[in-house]
């Protein structure tokens, strides 16, 4: 499976510095520099170097500096990471393109060094804000079947922790997160209900025994939200005054 190919990837990145994480808005693997503001570097993974593996690569540049595909090495050496005119074509749309082998050695075929289309600044800062509030790595890159453990998630599960032993007002979560009151407002995956006066606490169990920090060496894909984009469901229950 492509996600056979994250760890061994992820290792090479952040062997360059990169701080590295999976499945970041779309895309399989996201690294970022210390630099202020960083450089943002998309990896693509696929089991063999193909066309749609360069068409994922064209649809991540406006969102990045560098932009990098892999794929495992071929069983007898004759696949695409042979192919010259495969290179050819990484290295004038300006892609690196990396080579995972079955023991896990990565090996760099082409280095992105052609210049890049121009950038998209929203596309860009949404995907380096993403990364900056995910909690550690729990997401597998080149996970295609499993609900992603977002940073607005685990956002949502720090202030069901913080519920459990009682109700509390939005300002009293701050601290612990700061967009408390837009989480609980907007309640989207129905953890919460009001309660006089406009205290908030946890409406089920369904948020119990979810690591919002898991790893990727472990169950990533358990815990993951399908639609990290879902932020306008309407609280349920009565307000407050």
């Amino acid at each position: 499976m492509e996600t056979a190919l994250y760890l061994p990837i992820k290792g090479f990145l952040e062997a360059a510095g990169y701080s590295v994480k999976g499945e970041i808005a779309g895309c399989d693997l996201v690294g970022l520099s210390p630099d202020d503001p960083p450089v943002v570097v998309i990896c693509e993974l696929k089991l063999s170097f193909n066309l749609e593996l360069i068409l994922q690569a064209v649809d991540r540049a406006a969102a990045s500096d560098e932009v990098w595909i892999a794929a495992r090495v071929s069983a007898k050496g004759k696949g695409r990471e042979s192919d010259r005119r495969y290179h050819d074509l990484c290295r004038r749309l300006g892609f690196g393109m990396m080579a995972v082998s079955d023991n896990g050695t990565v090996d760099v075929i082409v280095s992105p060094v052609a210049l890049m289309p121009r950038k998209n600044p929203r596309k860009r800062s949404r995907l380096v804000n993403e990364h900056k509030k995910r909690k550690g790595d729990p997401a597998v890159g080149g996970s295609t079947r499993s609900p992603i453990m977002t940073a607005y998630r685990q956002q949502a599960l720090a202030c069901a922790a913080a519920l459990r032993d009682g109700p509390l007002r939005p300002r009293d979560l701050k601290p612990i997160t700061p967009s408390a009151a837009t989480i609980l407002r907007g309640n989207v995956y129905g953890w919460f209900r009001a309660s006089r006066p406009r205290y908030l606490r946890p409406d089920d169990n369904r948020c119990r025994g979810l690591d919002p920090v898991a790893t990727p060496t472990g169950a990533a894909g358990n815990h993951r939200d399908r639609d990290e984009n879902r932020l306008t469901t309407m609280l349920s229950g009565r307000r407050g005054p």
